[in-house]
């Protein structure tokens, strides 16, 4: 092996580390996620009001999130990433409703962080470093392998925090994972949008902010692919919200351990992570060309998680609860599969058509239409019967996957990385 081929394995190990530390910081929402429902249903408050304005909190920040991460940094954009969210979590301690609300509204912030610096960072770096593209590929798969099966550890943790400490355990052990995993964000590179084209300093947040919304307007590419990300995410979201009281309201013999259930749905998370890679080869070498094999792996895993989604809605529909709650638990297990499946394949694709310089930015602009979407469902379940909602769910996954068909039949352009 060549010096050149050893520093460079090097540089790509301490990369690949880096984004890990991502997935340690992606653990830290589930650690609390878990119990946040029971933790308010222990405080007799309206849970529906708190996470809608935890999604309105976030479609309001993320048109102009976007623009100061690509401005001010991506390292220090997951630095006040890590800060808010030892903020939130100290905020659920108290039962008083407009103090929860105030979590809300800065867990709507945090979250846009955290889908938006960390890729943006990681994307920019890996270029920059000049790692061959299909790196990438093998990364987004490790961090969707890693996501699951430190969520899977999140939960048992979480569960067993609670059985000590009482619903408020799980968000105690949230912060001291925040805090750690601000620590190894320490020891990160920054970078910017725009360094390709001179200093940072000279790009102003105006002009940031502007160029971002207009090449979403200009690219119909870039525009599906956000559109993409509003339906299949808000899909999952909305999922998140549901999953819970579903399972609670079916009432299974024994009731539902929800700390083990979530363990059980982050697993499948990792299963789906592990099979992006093969499947991802199946579709490039037998079915389609290598260059199209992501976005036909993406029509896949949409198609399949529509169909999870209508088995919920066709069970609690037309059967009693004690008959189906094995098939709707399976078809839980089913979308999160390809929820870790779908995730590598997504942000292969923004790196595909997304530039470098707009990531954050152009990101965020995405988040807008994703709220949009997820407090919509949210409202959804106070209006319809949660058959309603799941059928609501099967027809934004399928509306995806149709979408993104028109990206796997039109021509391939490479993106411009800078």
């Amino acid at each position: 092996m060549t010096k050149k081929n050893r520093q460079k394995n090097r540089s790509c190990s301490t990369s690949l580390i880096k984004h890990m530390n991502h997935c340690l910081q992606s653990s830290t929402p589930f650690a609390g996620g878990t119990h946040m429902y029971t933790l308010y249903l222990s405080y007799n408050v309206n849970i529906s009001a708190l996470f809608l304005t935890g999604f309105l909190s976030g479609a309001i920040f993320a048109p102009f999130l976007g623009s100061l991460v690509d401005k001010f940094g991506r390292k220090r954009s997951c630095i006040i990433y890590c800060v808010l969210e030892i903020i939130i979590n100290w905020l659920e301690h108290y039962s008083h409703f407009g103090t929860l609300l105030l979590g809300r509204v800065l867990g709507g912030i945090s979250t846009n962080l955290l889908f938006s610096a960390f890729e943006s960072w990681m994307t920019t770096e890996h270029r920059r470093k000049g790692f061959p593209e299909e790196w990438l590929a093998r990364t987004y798969s490790d961090c969707s392998i890693a996501n699951g099966s430190t969520a899977v550890l999140a939960g048992v943790v979480a569960q067993v925090l609670e059985d000590l400490l009482g619903h408020i355990g799980p968000f105690q052990g949230a912060i001291a994972l925040t805090f750690l995993a601000m620590i190894l964000v320490l020891r990160w590179d920054e970078n910017y949008g725009e360094e390709s084209e001179g200093s940072h300093a000279e790009s102003s947040l105006y002009r940031q902010f502007v160029d971002g919304w207009k090449l979403v307007a200009s690219d119909s590419k870039i525009f599906r692919i956000g559109l993409i990300q509003a339906l299949s995410e808000g899909g999952t979201y909305t999922f998140v919200f549901m999953w819970v009281p579903t399972l609670l309201g079916m009432d299974p013999p024994g009731g539902v351990p929800t700390g083990a259930v979530f363990s059980s749905l982050m697993m499948a998370i990792t299963i789906g992570g592990v099979c992006f890679q093969p499947v991802e080869q199946f579709f490039g070498t037998r079915i389609t060309s290598k260059a199209k094999a992501p976005e036909i792996s993406a029509v896949f895993a949409y198609i399949m998680a529509s169909m999870s989604m209508a088995v919920p809605a066709l069970c609690l529909c037309c059967a009693p609860a004690g008959v189906c709650f094995e098939k709707v638990l399976a078809s839980f297990l089913l979308i999160e599969f390809c929820v870790g499946l779908s995730s590598p394949i997504a942000g292969m694709l923004r790196s595909k058509y997304v530039p470098d310089a707009y990531q954050g930015a152009i990101m965020n602009i995405f988040r807008l239409p994703l709220n949009a979407v997820v407090v919509s469902g949210t409202y959804a379940t106070d209006v319809f019967e949660p058959y309603q909602v799941f059928g609501v769910v099967s027809g934004l996954f399928f509306t995806a996957a149709v979408i993104q068909m028109t990206l796997a039949i039109g021509k391939t352009k490479e993106v411009k990385k800078d």
